[in-house]
């Protein structure tokens, strides 16, 4: 819902800030005021191309802005997509704004952040309706028909489940498609497969083996350089001759005189033990040291079955994996592809078997979601027909039109293949025909001009639970019609307006009186310079406004005027009650 909307040397708007509220807003105003120029910059909100003739006279740069508060229908579509740019801000406002320069530099932001104009488009085309420019209103989006009948028709449970088998439809289909692909190329790949579960299963791989083989051919390779190290510590530890004991003699000679000192000084009895140990600890240490000299190896040839053991890990790491694990997974899900690709006839057939099945069901439920669609079309035909009775529009006609696409690959319907998609068999289009002998034409092909707008009107009302947009705005809905359709028309605006925020630009005094705001727009001239400002009316100056609209404001217009909102204000208080 458009809640503020702000403009800057537009056209003949030097500064202008509007808050609009929920329900009915009528716009009025002598012509030329400016009314069509809030449409207009309006529309360059929504993504319209900046025109820089629009900028004020001597100003260099133009701006609208506007503020909407998110609506709980389009909140997830609309935070989706503010979240995929990373411009979602505040979850319930969003903020847009265009601004252009008399050089040809126009910017265009949402939340204040630069945007591209398709972004602008598509939350606009979610926001707003606005009639004047076709680009803007849902209705004649044809990709919209189909979902606009479905929720008059409240197919929600029957499309669920249609949608549910299609899914997994698509699902099977996926499968199908891939296991056909692998089976034109299956001996090429049931080869390579043996070829590779072999190669990794004659390796006999342990997990840890790799870190083990290193450790051992760091050892063989070097095993005369640790033997000499190890004889010669040993060396140092337990062989002596008379110009140099060993180091096991000296500690033993420490030994026996910390014992003798001991002896004499017995709070020194410590040192002795510590001495003990030491030599304890030194025998010990020549016996591993013995021990790991009798393990040194000497073996040319298994360093070379080490080495060659390490380069075939290399090789698998090469082409299966990083690691022992990664290689061993490889292989599995190698048995699995082939096990499938054994099987892939089995497969086949039963992916086949359940492809009929699941289409035969899908059939079914296609037939129903249609069978519902066409009892709504002829209920939203009647009843748009006669809104449109109401509006005076008695010779025009309404219609939907069902299309159906052959596919070889579709829905056995019938005796014919149709092609679907996630939303049925049809696709779906509203028709009209505003007048006698003409047929009935797509929406998009039908004249502009008030009428349209009255056919829209009767639309958007009988389609109000159905049509998700919170902001629908009408210009020259009006046009060609008296006071009493116009009471008519403002009764169906008000109604409209309880689910919608409904803009109106009118001339109608019987109209404008239905609004819950009611704007009046004016120009005036200042310094030699025509500015346009916007005043809200309440009280007196709206009783003055409509009997303006009326007629020269006298006692009897102002009598009028009074009896009109008096008349609006029973005929709204009955439809509130009920």
């Amino acid at each position: 819902m458009l809640t503020e909307l702000r403009i800057q040397n537009f056209a003949i708007i030097e500064d202008l800030t509007l808050e609009l509220g929920d329900g009915l807003i009528t716009l009025t105003g002598e012509t030329g005021a400016g009314k069509s120029i809030l449409v207009d910059a309006v529309e360059t909100l929504l993504g319209v191309r900046a025109d820089i003739n629009l900028i004020r006279a001597e100003e260099d740069r133009a701006s609208v802005e506007g503020t909407f508060k998110i609506t709980e229908p389009l909140r997830a579509q609309l935070h989706a997509i503010l979240q995929r740019e990373e411009l979602l801000d505040d979850p319930n406002y969003v903020q847009m704004q265009r601004d252009f320069r008399r050089e040809g530099r126009n910017v265009a932001r949402v939340n204040g952040r630069p945007a591209t104009l398709a972004l602008v488009k598509e939350l606009g085309e979610l926001l707003i309706d606005l009639h004047g420019q076709s680009e803007h209103l849902s209705l004649l989006r044809v990709p919209a028909h189909r979902a606009l009948l479905d929720r008059y028709a409240d197919n929600e449970a029957e499309l669920g489940a249609y949608q549910k088998t299609y899914v997994e439809l698509g699902e099977l289909r996926r499968e199908l498609a891939s296991l056909r692909e692998a089976e034109l190329d299956a001996t090429r790949r049931i080869e390579l497969l043996t070829f590779q579960v072999q190669e990794i299963e004659a390796a006999k791989l342990q997990p840890d083996e790799g870190q083990t083989l290193k450790e051992e051919r760091t050892r063989l390779a070097n095993a005369e350089a640790l033997a000499a190290n190890a004889n010669l510590a040993l060396a140092a530890m337990d062989e002596s001759d008379p110009d140099a004991p060993s180091a096991n003699d000296r500690l033993g000679a420490a030994l026996a005189a910390l014992g003798q000192l001991a002896k004499v000084d017995a709070s020194r009895h410590e040192l002795k033990n510590r001495a003990q140990e030491l030599f304890d600890d030194m025998a010990e240490l020549a016996r591993d040291l013995r021990n790991y000299l009798e393990q040194i190896e000497f073996n040319p040839k298994r360093l070379e079955e080490v080495e060659e053991r390490l380069a075939l890990l290399q090789n698998l790491k090469r082409k299966y994996g990083e690691n022992i694990p990664e290689i061993l997974a490889f292989a599995e899900r190698a048995r699995k592809d082939l096990d499938n690709i054994s099987h892939a006839e089995e497969r086949l057939a039963e992916l086949e078997s359940g492809e009929r099945q699941l289409l035969d069901a899908l059939a079914k439920e296609a037939m129903v979601l249609s069978a519902k669609r066409h009892g709504a079309a002829e209920d939203l035909g009647q009843a748009i027909e006669s809104e449109l009775d109401d509006l005076k529009m008695e010779a025009a006609r309404f219609g939907v039109e069902f299309k159906t696409r052959p596919d070889p690959e579709g829905l056995p319907i019938g005796n014919e293949r149709l092609a679907f998609d996630s939303f049925g068999h049809e696709t779906v289009e509203f028709l009209v025909a505003p007048n006698p002998g003409e047929g009935l034409k797509p929406l998009i092909k039908i004249a502009s001009g008030g009428e349209t707008a009255r056919l829209m009107l009767a639309m958007k009302n009988v389609l109000a639970r159905a049509d998700q947009t919170p902001t629908l705005i009408f210009d020259e809905i009006d046009q060609g019609i008296g006071g009493r359709v116009g009471a008519v028309v403002g009764e169906k605006l008000w109604r409209l307006a309880r689910r919608h925020q409904v803009l109106c630009v009118t001339h109608l005094p019987q109209l404008a009186a239905y609004g819950d705001q009611h704007f009046k727009v004016e120009k005036s001239v200042q310094g030699g310079r025509t500015t346009t400002q916007v005043v809200q009316l309440d009280g007196e100056p709206r009783v003055n406004e409509l009997a303006n609209m009326l007629g020269k404001v006298s006692e009897g217009t102002l009598q009028s005027a009074n009896e009109l909102l008096d008349s609006v204000r029973a005929n709204t208080s009955i439809h509130a009650e009920n």
